[in-house]
């Protein structure tokens, strides 16, 4: 998948007189004591090495400033923190979850989306009506020591799709109309979030303890069949922020950046993001 929204922030980085450089966060090479502030951006491939990427961001959280923080990212790599919201009150979209050792029971909706706790872009993600189909996608995601996730397919995101809220620095910034990734689809353009999507929105980085020290947070909603909105995920790892959607985003996420560094003045060194 390709970071679209690399080049525009780097570019808005230079506008600002700030040096940045885009490097991965698994090279040996990068010495991380030399930034002011580490970006987490585009960080796909984590779902891979979940284990890996954590270690490095507890060892480069000790040498710089990351944004987000080590225990938001943590926390957020692993899709059972919508377990955790869900038990403080969050309304989320209705989910089974079977860990190694257990079976499937309950989740008896029509069509069913299942995917492993961690994961992003779909990656191993079923829909289907077929309950042995999902049945059998749980039993080898547990099988491999996975964690699965089962819900129901909500036809309703086919018209109206997943309304994203982007914030800035605790702040709302845009919102966002996305297509289904799982069947049909449209193209994401920007619109205005309704009062009841806004409230929820609030209500969910409310109940983030380090809600305080998010650079960035995209939540993402659906609506369920009797129209309330629920949360169907919260992206505070590496979110596509859709910076090309809002008028001067990218340069929006830039100030917010640099208002984390030391005495909230602009950075005598360099900027970077993983």
């Amino acid at each position: 998948m390709e970071d679209v929204e690399m080049l525009p922030v780097l570019a808005a980085f230079a506008r600002a007189g700030v040096s940045a450089e885009a490097v991965l966060w698994d090279d040996p090479s990068v010495d991380w004591s030399g930034y002011q502030l580490v970006l987490i951006r585009s960080v796909w491939d984590y779902i891979l090495h979940r284990d890996a990427f954590l270690a490095w961001a507890r060892r480069t959280a000790a040498l710089t400033r990351l944004a987000n923080p080590v225990p938001v990212l943590e926390r957020n790599t692993d899709k059972t923190y919508l377990r955790e919201l869900a038990e403080a009150g969050v309304p989320i979209v209705p989910t089974v979850w079977v860990a190694p050792g257990e079976e499937l029971s309950g989740a008896d909706w029509p069509e069913l989306v299942v995917k492993p706790t961690v994961s992003s872009g779909a990656r191993d993600t079923v829909r289907t009506a077929d309950r042995a189909e999902a049945l059998a996608h749980v039993a080898a995601l547990t099988a491999a020591g996975r964690t699965a996730m089962v819900q129901p397919y909500l036809p309703m995101v086919e018209d109206e799709g997943e309304t994203s809220l982007l914030y800035l620095d605790g702040e709302f910034s845009h919102a966002v109309r996305r297509g289904p990734m799982l069947g049909g689809g449209f193209e994401d353009v920007a619109r205005e979030p309704d009062a009841d999507q806004l409230a929820l929105a609030e209500r969910v980085l409310a109940a983030i303890p380090q809600c305080a020290e998010l650079l960035y947070a995209r939540v993402d909603l659906v609506r369920l069949p009797d129209g309330s909105p629920v949360l169907i995920e919260l992206e505070l790892t590496e979110p596509r922020l859709f910076l090309g959607l809002r008028p001067g985003g990218p340069e929006a996420l830039v100030a917010a950046a640099l208002r984390l560094l030391p005495g909230n003045t602009r950075p005598r060194g360099d900027v970077s993001r993983a």
